[in-house]
């Protein structure tokens, strides 16, 4: 008989800021994780990677700035390393937690690649910033090599588009480890956005919501539950306000009509819940649990967090 299969999607909460955050916080986040894997669950982990992309990108940009002869690296890249480092202090932080407490399981990080649509309305509407901020005849530069620019209070950024998850291209390669009982990470930061041209792969200008993308993994492997870990124990009505109201379930229909409602926040709580109505679709042994890092184990269990279901 199969384990049930569970993907966790890890927040910024999950992995810090800087490297030394980095280290720090996954070592925590490396507790929760097996703490599923000690109760028998088949595990694959998915992970934001905002501040960390942003950081290589900068510098990326900033060494062709003093070194105008290297060429400028594509955002595709800059997503590629950051999957890589992310995935080295993670994967490292739950092998030691795993042989800690006596456990030999081995665990691997997979360079993701994520299929999008070349005409997904994304593209058409930039709208994730990313990168250092720049003046205004650096963003001018910018907007002369074809990229898109937006003007903050700080200065101005690189903007690009969002499309939604097509495909992951290495998703036989996941579902190869996960019947072999390892643990796997992979979709990190949403995964690098591809365009398929006949046999070759293009990265696309672009990044993948990495809930949608967690969604999207969860699904292609089959996953009985989708575990979004967050900085808030529950999913709350009316958020920020004196009417708050944490909810502890709902089904995809109440979602749904918070969501009509404009109850959930574009860029936070709105894409994550999106991810679990899309995940569920029709199924009646699916779910997803919205929680926070400190009580994951429990919120398995039913008790913190908000339980999303049919």
């Amino acid at each position: 008989m199969r384990k049930k299969r569970i993907v966790i999607a890890l927040g910024h909460d999950a992995l810090g800021t800087t490297l030394p955050e980095q280290k720090s916080a996954t070592k925590k986040t490396a507790g929760a994780v097996v703490d599923f894997i000690k109760d028998d669950y088949q595990v694959v982990i998915s992970h934001s990677n905002g501040p960390q992309v942003g950081m290589i990108h900068t510098a990326m940009a900033e060494f062709c700035r003093i070194y105008p002869e290297y060429t400028a690296t594509p955002m595709s890249v800059c997503s590629a390393m950051s999957q890589g480092y992310i995935g080295y202090d993670l994967q490292n932080a739950i092998r030691t937690e795993l042989l800690n407490r006596g456990i030999y399981k081995p665990v691997s990080t997979i360079l993701t690649q994520v299929s999008v649509d070349p005409y997904d309305e994304a593209f058409y509407r930039p709208s994730k910033e990313i990168g250092r901020y720049m003046t205004e005849e650096e963003a001018e530069a910018e907007e002369k090599k074809g990229n898109h620019v937006v003007k903050t209070e700080q200065g101005y950024r690189r903007i690009v588009a969002a499309p939604r998850p097509m495909d992951i291209v290495e998703i036989d390669a996941v579902r190869a480890l996960l019947d072999a009982d390892q643990i796997v990470i992979a979709c990190g930061g949403g995964g690098i956005p591809v365009l398929a041209q006949g046999h070759k792969l293009k990265g696309a200008s672009a990044v993948i919501e990495k809930d949608s993308a967690a969604g999207k993994l969860a699904d292609l492997v089959d996953a009985e539950r989708l575990v979004i870990l967050t900085g808030v124990e529950q999913v709350c009505l009316n958020f920020g306000t004196e009417q708050e109201t944490p909810i502890d379930e709902m089904t995809i229909e109440q979602a749904r009509s918070y969501m009509e409602e404009g109850q959930f926040e574009a860029g936070t709580m709105l894409p994550k819940i999106e991810a679990a109505i899309e995940f569920i679709g029709n199924s009646a042994v699916r779910s997803a649990l919205i929680t926070r890092l400190e009580v994951s184990r429990e919120g398995v269990k039913r008790t913190p967090g908000t339980l999303i279901h049919k």
